[in-house]
């Protein structure tokens, strides 16, 4: 059964455990977190956002968390700290720990490999041959595991999550429902018309600390392995294709489309629908913007983006028509250019 929730800390023991500087009374104590604007008796909210700057004055939060250059803007009970939202996010996992479930297999699992007996198994769930589970995994229903997996220690398998043979998931990573880790890539070979499949022989290799979001899907490699880095963060419904390498610490954001043998570097951030054509290389600290298309290598950091602005769809009409005409234009500039050299 999972474990009860209602953790209620003081401020001062929230600051003996994450940091921070306590103003006002470090005995106000806090259940929850919650925004300037909706917190209450018991909350604790936060100002990240200068937009807000303002809620300050307003907000009926029974403490803040505020960086320092704002620890004289409002008088109530505060933390202050560098960084709010981290912060927040902290406070927040301390007051909301992840549901804990009580060791043991479920009837109605197929287990054919062993199973540590720190580990939570739910029902229909199907674990192959060979699958090697690290201590205090939790398996959610209707999981399927194939042979040969490796999940390590920590892990959470939510609801419908399928991994395909061979595949590893590193310690303390999060799948939530419906991902799939490991189907094979999109590889054919073109033959008189008609189209042959390429089998994907490599696997998906995925490290600690990584975060899946619902319903994604990770490609298994056609020949060398697909990998994500540690501490990636995946939102849902997302394509990472064949032998993709995804480096430390990326984060790409909802609906995102990356192509076969993309390589993220370390630390890149990639928006919401956004596409990557295949073969690309993007450099480390790069952010893609939603909705963008890259076609080709990103060789610095920086933020790209491709979007097209949203107008009247007349005035968006008249626009693209004019962008095909572009290339004639500039060459249009270019001679006109070197006439206007050759009469100076």
């Amino acid at each position: 059964m999972p474990a009860a929730r209602g953790v209620a800390l003081s401020l001062a023991e929230i600051a003996a455990l994450l940091g921070g500087d306590v103003f006002g009374d470090a005995k106000t104590v806090i259940h929850q977190v919650a925004t300037l604007a909706s917190a209450g008796e018991g909350e604790i909210g936060f100002l990240a956002n200068l937009k807000y700057k303002s809620q300050l004055q307003t907000t009926r939060a029974s403490a803040v968390i505020v960086a320092p250059e704002f620890a004289d803007s409002i008088d109530r009970p505060r933390i202050v700290t560098a960084n709010p939202y981290a912060y927040y996010a902290r406070v927040a996992t301390l007051l909301n720990p992840r549901s804990s479930f009580l060791p043991g297999i479920h009837p109605s699992a197929c287990a054919a490999s062993a199973v540590p007996a720190s580990a939570s198994i739910g029902p229909q769930v199907s674990i192959g041959l060979g699958v090697v589970l690290g201590e205090n995994v939790t398996i959610h229903a209707g999981c399927v595991i194939a042979d040969d997996v490796k999940i390590g220690d920590g892990c959470v398998l939510y609801p419908n999550v399928s991994i395909y043979q061979g595949c590893e998931i590193g310690c303390n990573t999060i799948l939530h429902s419906g991902v799939v880790i490991g189907a094979d890539g999109f590889g054919f070979a073109p033959d008189k018309g008609e189209w042959v499949k390429i089998p994907q022989i490599g696997r998906v290799i995925i490290g600690n600390d990584v975060e899946i979001g619902a319903s994604t899907t990770v490609d298994r490699g056609a020949l060398d392995d697909t990998v994500i880095g540690d501490g990636c963060k995946i939102d849902n419904q997302i394509q990472i294709g064949h032998n993709c390498i995804i480096g430390k610490h990326c984060v790409i954001a909802a609906c995102a489309a990356i192509a076969g043998s993309v390589t993220l570097q370390d630390k890149v951030i990639v928006g919401g629908a956004a596409m990557i054509a295949g073969h690309v290389t993007i450099a480390s600290g790069a952010v893609i913007s939603g909705g963008s298309l890259v076609m080709k290598n990103i060789t610095r950091p920086g933020q790209y983006t491709s979007v097209f602005p949203l107008e009247e769809h007349g005035n968006w009409l008249h626009n693209a028509a004019q962008i095909r005409h572009l290339a004639k234009l500039a060459e249009r500039v270019s001679e006109l250019e070197k006439n206007l050299k050759i009469l100076m």
